[in-house]
């Protein structure tokens, strides 16, 4: 098969996959658009490369996994920015009207929302790979590029610091929380 009809399959059976993990880990819609478009064109330069059958789907959750964390950084450097030019603009004699604030007790997450966000990144991939995803250890490995037993152990610590977590936020008992079939 030539390489631009391998890719429209790829594209065609992976799109609506890769974009529903972007836009499940962007704050912004077009982030992750953008997110989606860059992973399917590292997939056309690296055509070769693109593994065969289900293979190339995880891979292109691997490539989408490093798009985002590309992004993620360049946002971390923009903020970083934007934070040194707000304080060169305090100094300065002209100030502006400061930006308005999020009211005092106004968290928009539920407190299962605050437990998983309070979660370190690495774990909050892992439960969101077999929660949103669906995706086995073993394919979450191919994804991390990493062993399924290094998944599994890793999953299985996650699990339960996110259910001390939630039991930390009066979310509930940890032993009530049912993920992926099994209880924690």
């Amino acid at each position: 098969m030539d390489p631009e009809t391998r890719f429209e399959e790829l594209y065609t059976a992976s799109y609506r996959p890769l974009l529903g993990y972007a836009l499940r880990r962007c704050p912004d819609p077009d982030d992750a658009a953008d997110v989606v478009a860059e992973t399917f064109t590292v997939a056309w330069r690296r055509m070769a490369d693109v593994p065969k059958g289900d293979e190339a789907r995880l891979w292109l959750f691997g490539v989408a996994r490093n798009v985002l964390a590309n992004h993620r950084r360049g946002e971390r450097r923009h903020e970083r920015r934007t934070a040194a030019l707000r304080a060169q603009l305090a100094a300065c004699p002209v100030r502006s009207a400061p930006p308005p604030s999020v009211p005092p007790g106004s968290d928009p997450l539920s407190r299962t929302g605050q437990a998983f966000a309070a979660l370190p990144e690495t774990d909050r991939e892992l439960l969101a790979l077999v929660a949103w995803e669906q995706l086995s250890p073993a394919e979450i490995a191919k994804v991390l590029g990493t062993s399924a037993n290094v998944v599994r152990v890793r999953l299985y610590r996650a699990r339960n610091r996110f259910a001390r977590a939630l039991a930390r936020s009066g979310a509930g008992h940890p032993r009530s929380v049912v993920f992926e079939g099994s209880k924690l």
